[in-house]
């Protein structure tokens, strides 16, 4: 049982057979035949990533902004604002990664990078996390990526989450739910220095 797991957690099903259906560049679709604990059984599909993980960065230019990006969101075939984001390169720690994605997306990198938390996506349907981290202290810094376009970075005012939301551009979940926790821990932060 996981230590976060309450005591009268279910049992996990047993895995019966594992199967790969297919198989992309980066993701492998695989079908799990499980045994419920009452005996029943089940076939679930699920995407999973490679192992390498990603990041998405909160980067904060000054204690009251933050920077998005705007890039062309291929499962909506249009453009969407969003945090910058990518794929942890082999050799990489997640601080790295997200210090590299920043230089690529925005052309500024980070002095002081923490980790905020981890999400998922459609847990029933994906093994995928996106390991969420704030960067402060930024400075000037381009890298080339592999994006095909320039991407164009806007500066939002973190206390404006609403006003974001009512856009049409701003509707990724993890963006959502990393701006507010972000927010929530600075506000944290703050208070608890200024009292």
């Amino acid at each position: 049982m996981s230590a976060h797991q309450p005591p009268d957690a279910p049992q996990k099903p047993e895995i019966i057979a594992r199967e790969p259906v297919s198989q992309s560049r980066l993701f492998q679709a695989e079908a799990l035949d499980l045994r419920f604990s009452n005996g029943v059984e089940r076939r679930f599909e699920r995407l999973s990533g490679k192992g390498r993980g990603a990041v998405m960065v909160v980067a904060m230019p000054d204690p009251d902004t933050v920077l998005l990006i705007r890039e062309y969101a291929a499962g909506f075939e249009d453009y969407v604002l969003t945090l910058p984001k990518g794929l942890i390169d082999p050799g990489e720690d997640a601080p790295t990664a997200a210090n590299r994605e920043l230089m690529e997306e925005c052309g500024v990198g980070a002095r002081y990078i923490e980790p905020l938390c981890q999400l998922s996506q459609a847990p029933n349907y994906m093994s995928h996390r996106m390991n969420v981290l704030l960067a402060s202290d930024l400075y000037d810094k381009r890298l080339p990526g592999d994006e095909p376009e320039p991407m164009v970075v806007e500066s939002h005012s973190l206390d404006d989450i609403d006003a974001l939301l009512a856009r049409d551009d701003f509707h990724e979940a993890r963006a959502i739910a990393a701006l507010y926790i972000a927010r929530d821990r600075l506000r944290a932060q703050r208070e608890g220095i200024e009292s």
